[in-house]
């Protein structure tokens, strides 16, 4: 013989299937959020040191350019 669920049983049995998948998704949704903030730390931290790079670069650009028009100043007074 066939062994079917009485309605009762269905429901019942769909009831706990829908609990169990909105645990799931709860538990999903939590781990997303954590590594959303955990993503976003570390795009503040790359764009941080980017930054630092970029004022690395201007300074020493700066620098550079100070040094050059010293260097023709003095090129100029010695006269070569």
């Amino acid at each position: 013989m066939i062994d079917a669920k009485t309605t009762r049983e269905l429901v019942y049995e769909t009831n706990r299937d829908v609990k169990w998948i909105c645990r799931a998704l709860q538990k999903m949704e939590a781990q997303d959020k954590a590594f959303e903030a955990r993503l976003r730390a570390l795009e503040g931290w790359q764009a941080e040191k980017v930054g630092e790079e970029r004022r690395l670069s201007t300074v020493s650009a700066g620098a550079g350019g100070v040094v050059g028009g010293v260097v023709a100043v003095l090129m100029r007074i010695l006269g070569a």
